[in-house]
């Protein structure tokens, strides 16, 4: 496996995070991110550490190399870990970050009444579990 150096910090009981993630570990070109749900100890302090409320989060949380991510820019970031049609994430960059960030805004603050919510935790592959902190 390769080094990990990207950390996912992600809403758990989202159903499309949780769904992000699951597309992420089919699609990701190499091994390289680690999946930390925000409602885990160490996802709640890293959210804190960054003024996320993990207990409403309107963003997740793409830390690289040291440097954290949200909104848009996360998603961008995140994208170029990955192959397939995920990769077209990157153009969002050419619309300025306080329009394409307000649409993101608009998804997060509506996520569990669109795509659903759940009490069950993603269950990672055997192959994949030292990848996530749930």
């Amino acid at each position: 496996m390769e080094q990990v150096n990207s950390i996912w910090v992600f809403d758990s009981v989202c159903v499309l995070c949780s769904r992000g993630v699951q597309y992420t570990l089919k699609h990701e070109k190499a091994a390289s991110i680690k999946f930390v749900a925000i409602q885990s100890d160490e996802g709640r302090l890293l959210a804190q550490s960054k003024g996320i409320d993990p207990d409403d989060p309107t963003s997740f949380l793409f830390i690289e190399d040291g440097k954290a991510l949200e909104k848009t820019d996360a998603i961008i970031a995140l994208s170029k870990h990955l192959k397939g049609p995920a990769q077209i994430a990157v153009i969002l960059k050419i619309i300025p970050r306080r329009i394409r960030d307000a649409a993101y805004l608009f998804i997060a603050r509506n996520r569990y009444r669109i795509f659903g919510k759940t009490d069950i935790c993603i269950v990672p592959p055997v192959n994949q579990r030292e990848r996530f902190v749930l």
